[in-house]
């Protein structure tokens, strides 16, 4: 995979501006910016390189204070993970962390990936998100980061966190968290999805404001959405848009998606026009695929992530989930 392979995709049509512009706002450790993959892959899938995207990293955290004023605790972590699990079907490994971790060291590790090759930090996301659910990583833990990118090839996980700690990759860190400060008297804010969680509205993750490239126009689609939202959001914005089918041949997702999908992912670009997903029926297409040599299945929390032969695989760490139970997790967004 090059470094400018994308999970979300950030392009152009034939030399041209994408007509329409999308600003995610999320966060590795927001169970909610995680959860809407699915919704999140529906959109590449249909509308592909006429969405230019951009990555907005929100900050959830500099440290665990604010978690322990509210009483989070690893066990009241893992459960939570359950209602994620059933209600979005994203892979979770619902066992209690060692202890609580902030955000803000993976958050510049994104940034740091950002500067050194643009378009790459896309893969450190997605990288981060899925060990941060199925794995013991520790967002704050310098050796857990290198190891969870170890399993990026186009990524130099070493020099990425070395990094972290940079005066520019700080700088812009802060100025992601500044941009996603700034939700106060949007529509966001109005339908109750903003967060303020240190003095400031913010977009909370995962957050999409779409911007029409020929004016600027812009609409809002602020927290948690199904995919109809973004769906109806885009349709007002440009009905020229061209609107992609769920494919004939599942392996064809496999192909556009080098990061590999999880069983829900498919399970949503495959249902027709914004039905409900059948994740049972993406999962036996999956196989016959894995059955053929089209395909690997690879074990991730509850689930899979499945990728191309020789693909993608998910990230490990070599210790395992114990259930040690100090305080406080990754809290909601």
């Amino acid at each position: 995979m090059e470094p400018n392979d994308k999970q979300l995709t950030v392009g152009k049509l034939d030399g041209m501006t994408a007509p329409i512009k999308a600003t995610l706002f999320s966060d590795p450790a927001c169970p909610f910016g995680y959860s809407e993959n699915p919704a999140l892959r529906v959109i590449e899938w249909r509308y592909g390189e006429q969405i230019d995207w951009a990555l907005v990293l929100v900050g959830l955290s500099e440290d665990v204070s604010r978690y322990e004023a509210h009483g989070y605790t690893p066990l009241r972590q893992a459960q939570g993970a359950l209602m994620f699990r059933e209600r979005w079907g994203m892979p979770f490994a619902p066992v209690p962390k060692e202890r609580l971790a902030a955000s803000s060291r993976a958050c510049r590790a994104v940034i740091a990936a950002r500067r050194e090759s643009p378009g790459s930090e896309w893969a450190v996301f997605r990288t981060l998100q899925l060990a941060n659910f199925t794995t013991p990583l520790l967002l704050d833990d310098d050796g857990d980061l290198r190891e969870a990118l170890g399993c990026l090839e186009a990524v130099d996980a070493e020099r990425i966190v070395s990094l972290i700690d940079e005066g520019e990759v700080q700088a812009e860190y802060e100025r992601d968290k500044a941009l996603t400060r700034t939700a106060a008297g949007s529509p966001t804010e109005l339908q109750g999805k903003a967060g303020n969680s240190d003095g400031h509205v913010r977009y909370t993750a995962p957050s999409v404001v779409f911007t029409r490239t020929a004016d600027g126009l812009r609409l809002e689609a602020g927290g948690m959405q199904p995919v109809e939202a973004y769906d109806v959001l885009l349709a007002n914005l440009d009905p020229t848009l061209a609107r992609r089918d769920p494919p004939q041949d599942t392996g064809e997702l496999l192909e556009r998606f080098p990061l590999g999908l999880t069983t829900a992912e498919v399970a949503a670009i495959l249902a027709p026009n914004n039905a409900l997903p059948d994740r049972q029926a993406a999962e036996r297409a999956l196989l016959e695929l894995v059955s053929e040599g089209r395909a690997q299945r690879h074990p991730l929390g509850d689930d899979a992530l499945w990728s191309l032969p020789g693909g993608q695989r998910p990230p490990r760490l070599e210790r395992a989930l114990t259930g040690a139970a100090a305080s406080g997790p990754q809290a909601a967004s």
